[in-house]
């Protein structure tokens, strides 16, 4: 079974610097602005804003609860696999430096299995996608077609940067994107239970008459 595992650490240090590699000025520099996920917090908040637009304000409330608790689930179950794990992340081990790994950002914590950033990127993608989803007026083929393409950018960035193995940013990307479809179909079960706003008034209307 250790060897197993080691042949798998190799095949992935080989993905890695493979892509890794793959760079030039241009891609160096768009990478670096997809891995930093402060750059990308006005976007959070415009989603959130449209989200109230399209939806009743305590649907739309509810969807960004479930949206912020991907945030929460994620970041956390990340750390404590990090941390139970404890895989180096590629930026610290001595051999994937050796081999020509580049490092584009500062190198982070120590321990790097599995992605945060991948795991965030995909749940966020996921969550807010369902959540617009509640909203049958419209079907949001072109949010989801920038939220995929801006995740897995996030995601691919990591590899790109020195942060994370190939493996970690998969793992990640596993990750969010099923607590990304729990917290979604959560949101849309507390949501389908909301009484719908004209259907209240029409009871309404029809009481009084």
């Amino acid at each position: 079974m250790v060897l197993f595992w080691q042949q798998i650490h190799e095949i992935d240090q080989q993905v890695t610097l493979a892509i890794n590699s793959m760079h030039c000025g241009f891609t160096d520099a768009v990478m670096v602005f997809f891995s930093r996920i402060p750059v990308w917090i006005p976007m959070y908040v415009l989603v959130a804003v449209f989200l109230f637009l399209r939806l009743d304000w305590k649907k739309a409330l509810i969807a960004v609860v479930s949206i912020a608790l991907t945030f929460l689930l994620c970041d956390q179950i990340a750390n404590l696999f990090k941390e139970g794990i404890a895989r180096l992340r590629p930026c610290h081990d001595d051999f994937m430096v050796g081999e020509g790994l580049r490092i584009l950002e500062g190198k982070g914590g120590m321990y790097g299995f599995f992605s945060g950033h991948a795991a965030n990127a995909f749940g966020f993608a996921v969550s807010s996608y369902m959540a617009f989803r509640n909203d049958k007026r419209l079907k949001y083929r072109g949010y989801a077609a920038w939220i995929f393409f801006w995740a897995f950018m996030v995601s691919l960035s990591r590899i790109f940067v020195g942060k994370h193995y190939a493996g970690d940013v998969t793992v990640g990307i596993i990750a969010g994107t099923v607590l990304g479809l729990a917290c979604g179909f959560l949101a849309r079960w507390i949501i389908s239970r909301v009484p719908d706003k004209c259907r209240t008034t029409g009871k309404v209307i029809q009481k009084n008459s």
